[in-house]
């Protein structure tokens, strides 16, 4: 009996040293599973914090007018300006999406992966001095615009306008309307309106480059101050 019970109490004992072990075992393969999800977790908390705290975006769509044809990228009118914001104490990252001899029709087909890529939450739309050298049609243009601006609208960021003027030699019953279309669509849509991108620069030759198109490097402060009295506004708290 005593045997027996001894025999029991060693089987007993046995019994429970290989349990003890077992759930050692298994609380050692949870923990060793646990630790990837863990870790996994960890990494989306960071990632969801880290968007969450993402500064606020400011897309330039433009032409070479904001793609810095012609100088250096540092010295560009859309570098100048995110030095200004900088000095402000503005957290805003500046987003320059803009592309040398682009059109509002590249510009709307190339919106929507920047649009998705960036979301910015604003956007300043500087196109249709291609379109205007080309002598495409305005109601094309217009039709762009239109499409960029509401698609812009729909991911809830706002749309700033920059106005341009092309050539006199292409005659007024063209180059009126096209300048005009401008501040339709501002109105229309309810934009902030920059009246003329480079307003202040056609009438001094020394400010241009030879091509007679794109400003110079010294001119790219005078860009700088036509938007931002129609920019800063919009980016305050």
């Amino acid at each position: 009996m005593n045997l027996i019970y001894k025999n029991n109490v060693q089987f007993n004992t046995i019994g429970v040293d290989a349990i003890q072990y077992a759930n050692r075992k298994r609380s050692v393969s949870k923990s060793r599973a646990i630790e990837p999800m863990s870790r996994i977790i960890s990494l989306i908390a960071i990632f969801t914090c880290s968007t969450l705290h993402a500064d606020p975006k400011l897309l330039i769509w433009g032409d070479s007018l904001s793609a810095s044809y012609g100088i250096e990228e540092h010295q560009g009118w859309v570098t100048l300006l995110q030095e200004r914001i900088n000095s402000q104490n503005l957290q805003i990252d500046v987003i320059n999406g803009s592309v040398s001899g682009e059109t509002t029709t590249g510009g709307l087909s190339r919106l929507p992966s920047m649009l998705s890529a960036n979301q910015p939450n604003w956007v300043l739309i500087e196109l249709g001095g291609n379109d205007g050298l080309r002598g495409l049609p305005l109601s094309l243009m217009r039709a762009n615009f239109n499409s960029m601006i509401e698609m812009i609208k729909n991911t809830g960021a706002q749309t700033i306008l920059a106005g341009m003027q092309i050539p006199p030699n292409y005659g007024r019953r063209y180059t009126e309307p096209f300048f005009s279309q401008y501040s339709e669509l501002a109105a229309q849509h309810n934009l902030p309106l920059i009246p003329f991108l480079i307003d202040g620069i056609p009438q001094r030759p020394e400010l241009m480059q030879d091509d007679g198109i794109h400003p110079r490097a010294e001119a790219q402060g005078i860009i700088l101050e036509n938007v931002w009295p129609v920019l800063f506004p919009l980016l305050g708290p």
